[in-house]
Parts: C-alpha cells; sequence; structure tokens
C-alpha cells in the first residue's frame, strides 16, 4: 500500500514538473507567417526592447507562467520582435527596414506599422491567420491580468462583446 501511494506522489509531482516547465514556444515571424499558412492560427507578436524594463519583467513574471505559456503555444504561433532592431522584415508581401541603422532608440518601420506609431514598450500585435491585425496592447500585465487579454482575441469575443463586459465575466486558472 505504501509504495502504491509513493508511486502516485511521484507520478503527480511529476505532472506538476512538466506543467512548471511549460515555456512560449517563441519564432521568427518569418516562420509564424510560414506556418500560418499551412496550419491556420493568430500570430501573437511581443514588441520590446533591450532597454525595457517592463519588457524584461514580461518575460520574467507572465511570459514564464505556465498556464500562459501552454494557452501561447496552443492558440498562437509567438513571435518576439525587436522593435528597434536592425534586420529587415517581410509583412503581407512589403519589406520593413530599420530606417537608421546601428542607431540607438530608432524604431523599426515594422514596429511603427503594427503599432500605428504609438511607440510603447511592451506592446504585443494580434494578427489574424489570414495575416491581417486585430489590435495592439500595449503595457505590462502580470499573468493573471494578461491571461483574459489572450483569451479575447484568441476566441474571437473581441468580435462579439467589449472589453469591460469580457473582463468582468472571465474566469481564468491563474491565481494573483
Amino acid at each position: 500500500m505504501k509504495i502504491i501511494i509513493v508511486v502516485i506522489v511521484l507520478f503527480i509531482s511529476g505532472i506538476n514538473t512538466l506543467a512548471a516547465q511549460e515555456k512560449v514556444n517563441w519564432i521568427s515571424l518569418e516562420d509564424a507567417l510560414a506556418r500560418s499558412k499551412k496550419e491556420p492560427k493568430k500570430i501573437f507578436i511581443d514588441m520590446y526592447t533591450d532597454w525595457c524594463k517592463w519588457c524584461t519583467e514580461m518575460d520574467k513574471n507572465t511570459f514564464s507562467n505556465p498556464v500562459i505559456a501552454a494557452y501561447m503555444n496552443k492558440n498562437y504561433y509567438a513571435v518576439k520582435f525587436d522593435a528597434e532592431g536592425q534586420k529587415d522584415a517581410v509583412f503581407n508581401n512589403k519589406t520593413f527596414k530599420q530606417p537608421k541603422p546601428g542607431q540607438k532608440r530608432s524604431a523599426h518601420e515594422l514596429a511603427v506599422y503594427l503599432l500605428n506609431g504609438r511607440m510603447s514598450y511592451p506592446s504585443y500585435v494580434f494578427i489574424n491567420a489570414d495575416h491581417t491585425v486585430i489590435t495592439a496592447v500595449p503595457g505590462y500585465y502580470p499573468p493573471a491580468d494578461f491571461e483574459p487579454v489572450l483569451h479575447f482575441f484568441a476566441t474571437e469575443a473581441w468580435k462579439k462583446t467589449n472589453w469591460a463586459d469580457y473582463q468582468k465575466s472571465f474566469k481564468g486558472t491563474v491565481t494573483k
């Protein structure tokens, strides 16, 4: 009997350890666009900069949360995009560039385009499987506050209800 209890406890702790190790599967924008053509899924872009403290906090606190990571991996192709990066990027058959190569704090053309010129970091761009931009959402969010944002766009609730009503009725699984 004791052996069965020990096996059950080890099994449960193993499951919890695996869940805690879930990480967001970050891929390149090019890969996300190609994958979404073959297997349609929304694209999530984390617009960050190297100097942004709150971008680092999102990585450390929110994107590392196993519930957030699992949901993102299931419902989105997740992309990290350096909003001040140097590489050219192609989106919807248009090439976007870094207008001031090598210069600090110079926003990439794609970041400006996707954020509608509202350069705030971190920001998150939600894109439909057909590569149309749904919206950009700025700011730092702890895991419990970010969970409803992810669901709002993944489930297309944004087409049926406003954010305030959705947020009030949302029942998440991330604990505060």
